[in-house]
């Protein structure tokens, strides 16, 4: 996996690419989302039940699922610069409706807590019952920091760094001290999204001699084949059993989305990766660093 060092290097190249343009759509989207994470804290923590019950919440769950909320937020924010390196020139959907409220509820003050007790490690010394009224007052403390709009692209984009290396840097240790086993691991084998694998192309072989590497067998010419997206052909009778297994092309490796969340941050960072001049060979320097 790569490190907190190697992910930020791969997201600062992946921005170097975009035009001056695509860099300001892409810091008010992060801007508008940052904005409407921190309504939902407030409103959090101003209401003593909601917080209650987050609170509840989070002591109730392991160490593991703790890692997994953040992974999912984490998989969010990546989500909105994959959304802008794709060229999509339309605002990206909402990066949170695919969390549920209270989970939402729950990472942004596990977060909070996290950087309160990085910050401030005394603080949250006293019972449970009086971290609302410190959390308010942290967050009263370090408000104008925590405010992205008036703030230049840069200012906006380099807090989303920040955030982003912050919760893989979460995710890396709180996975191996929950005892993750190799789920943190680069290479493990998750199966292809249903989606992914539904929405695949079935195009026609235009001539002979090409081979299906999974079966061995030449393609008749005019026969309905597989496509991945980096254009390799497969039998369907092969790829099928092969995509429940794996979400990399037989070929080369290259990865197709998954339902798994830590599978879904490896892929995007590395399509991120592949998007500087430097490549596979970016991504595979960061992975060994």
């Amino acid at each position: 996996m790569a490190d907190q060092n190697s992910t930020e290097v791969i997201i600062m190249a992946a921005l170097s690419t975009l035009s001056s343009s695509h860099i300001s759509d892409l810091s008010h989207s992060i801007a508008a989302l940052f904005h409407r994470h921190r309504r939902r804290l407030f409103s959090l923590l101003s209401s003593p039940t909601i917080f209650a019950f987050t609170l509840q919440h989070l002591q109730t769950i392991s160490l593991h699922k703790k890692s997994l909320l953040i992974a999912h937020y984490l998989l969010l924010n990546l989500s909105v610069l994959n959304h802008f390196m794709r060229n999509n020139t339309t605002a990206p959907p909402y990066a949170g409706a695919g969390m549920k409220l209270r989970d939402l509820d729950a990472v942004l003050l596990l977060l909070l807590l996290c950087e309160l007790h990085q910050n401030e490690p005394e603080a949250l010394e006293p019972p449970p019952s009086f971290w609302r009224g410190v959390l308010c007052n942290y967050v009263a403390n370090t408000m104008l920091k925590l405010t992205s709009f008036g703030a230049s692209n840069g200012e906006v984009l380099m807090e989303y760094i920040e955030k982003v290396v912050k919760c893989r840097n979460f995710v890396n240790v709180m996975g191996r001290d929950s005892g993750g086993g190799d789920e943190g691991k680069d290479g493990r084998e998750v199966a292809t999204s249903v989606a992914a694998v539904v929405a695949l192309p079935s195009v026609e072989v235009s001539g002979g001699g090409r081979e299906c590497v999974i079966c061995k067998e030449e393609m008749t010419k005019g026969r309905d084949v597989c496509e991945l997206p980096c254009n390799h052909l497969f039998h369907w009778m092969c790829i099928l059993p092969w995509l429940k297994k794996r979400n990399t092309c037989p070929c080369c490796r290259s990865r197709l989305p998954t339902n798994d969340v830590l599978g879904e941050i490896d892929r995007l960072l590395e399509d991120l990766a592949k998007i500087d001049d430097g490549g596979d060979r970016l991504y595979r320097e960061c992975l060994c660093t």
